[in-house]
């Protein structure tokens, strides 16, 4: 038996469960709704049982079906957002094999913060890096923009005594290759 995808998306009133099923009438595709959950069979497929997150009103929802999708359109009872479409029970393991159980969740304040973070953190390098060079001697600055000019920005040193005697050689970071653009 061949396994189904499907999608769900939400309003304030209704959740939306889009099956994508080819032909569906021709399946004999059936829906059976419960207050708590929903089950589709077809002919040739995995059946799909869902126990939904909350209640539902049975006779308001409905069901269409267009050549390449069924639509099922669920009534809520509690005007509230659903966290997922389904509750999962505490009895039920999570199987390696479910796609729903393979993906991962994000939690994205939390990926948001981080990043803003590292936008700091290469703030503070760059205010550190302008804080030496305004704080620093003539002979400092010369050695800083002198390194960081011949080695094509893979140097950066503060001694002129070292940098003013001869040129800078370019060195790339381990694992790179310098390659100069014409």
């Amino acid at each position: 038996m061949a396994k189904v995808k499907y999608d769900w998306y939400q309003t304030d009133t209704a959740v939306t469960v889009t099956v994508l099923l080819k032909n569906a009438s021709e399946k004999n595709y059936t829906v059976q709704l419960e207050q708590n959950a929903l089950t589709l069979q077809a002919d040739g497929i995995e059946p799909i049982a869902l126990n939904l997150w909350n209640p539902i009103n049975v006779e308001q929802s409905s069901h269409k079906a267009s050549p390449s999708k069924v639509e099922i359109k669920l009534a809520k009872l509690i005007g509230q957002r659903w966290d997922a479409l389904e509750r999962k029970l505490a009895t039920e393991e999570p199987s390696s094999t479910s796609s729903a159980a393979a993906k991962k969740k994000h939690d994205w304040d939390k990926i948001s913060k981080e990043i803003e973070n590292d936008d700091e953190t290469k703030d503070d390098v760059s205010a550190l890096f302008k804080k030496i060079f305004a704080d620093a001697s003539e002979d400092t600055r010369k050695a800083m923009m002198k390194s960081y000019y011949e080695s094509s920005g893979t140097v950066l040193s503060t001694n002129w005594d070292e940098v003013g005697a001869q040129p800078v050689q370019v060195r790339p970071p381990d694992g790179c290759e310098f390659r100069k653009w014409n």
